[in-house]
């Protein structure tokens, strides 16, 4: 049936009714969202605050700690900043929000107290080279421990040279400083009794003679990003070190068991 002219007044006033209350219904709707996003802005902003003061008391910690005594218990302080420093290093959330800057302030309390420990050494290249981007600090903090270092003493020392010959050479680009290190690795490792010594003595005299004969050499380049894989403790610099591998010319084969083997390039 035809709707009548008196039909029609209605419906219209209704539509047009609704046309101004459906945008005020819609505003009226979306204020609590927007609380709701604000409070959680104001609740991150509180949080990113709270991790700066958290870093900036850690900061003053650390200063502290490098210069106060240790009464003689030099062992029990190293290994007292190095818990609090995996304590810092695992905090992914807290340092996706304010970095690892600190990295290498934890090893200057470390290092002097205990610099015969290896796996120091591997922690602070991880950390401070890789991700604070500091491998000038991580080269400078190393050497201050190898200067109470002897190829015995630990047994395990040549490896400290190596990890150094990593940074100046992947980090820092130096090849020049890097073979020094290296073939500083394999004079240490030959009057080394540490089982391990005869293989890191050929090894890292290989890739001292492949930098001498050229300071940018894709093959060092290749051998240190092995040591560099297989030493790493997460996986994104697994990959990378995996990446830079291929991007210099050679291949990474993982096998079903997890054996890594690597192929270097043809050419330096």
């Amino acid at each position: 049936m035809p709707i009548s002219s008196s039909q029609r007044h209605p419906l219209r006033r209704v539509s047009t009714l609704a046309l101004w209350v459906l945008p005020i219904v819609l505003l009226v709707a979306l204020i609590p969202l927007q609380r709701q996003r604000l409070a959680t802005l104001q609740d991150r902003s509180a949080t990113d605050q709270s991790l700066e003061r958290q870093d900036q008391a850690t900061a003053a910690a650390l200063t502290l700690g490098q210069k106060m005594p240790t009464f003689g218990f030099d062992n029990l302080a190293a290994d007292w900043f190095f818990l609090r420093f995996l304590q810092y290093f695992g905090d992914d959330e807290a340092r996706a929000k304010t970095g690892y800057g600190l990295s290498p302030e934890f090893f200057k309390a470390i290092i002097p107290n205990d610099p015969y420990y290896r796996m120091f050494y591997l922690f602070l290249s991880g950390s401070t080279s890789n991700f604070a981007v500091q491998p000038e600090q991580s080269v400078a903090i190393t050497a201050q421990g190898l200067e109470r270092l002897t190829p015995t003493l630990p047994p395990d020392s040549f490896y400290i040279w190596r990890y150094r010959g990593v940074d100046e050479l992947l980090y820092l680009g130096d090849g020049r400083a890097a073979q020094r290190s290296y073939q500083t690795a394999a004079d240490w490792a030959r009057q080394s009794p540490h089982p391990e010594a005869p293989y890191i003595a050929e090894n890292s005299q290989r890739t001292a003679d492949f930098l001498a004969q050229n300071p940018l050499s894709k093959q060092a380049q290749v051998n240190a990003w092995a040591s560099v894989l297989g030493t790493a403790f997460d996986d994104a610099t697994r990959q990378r070190a995996i990446d830079r591998i291929n991007a210099l010319g050679g291949s990474v084969f993982i096998s079903e068991t997890g054996e890594v083997s690597i192929r270097f390039p043809p050419d330096d």
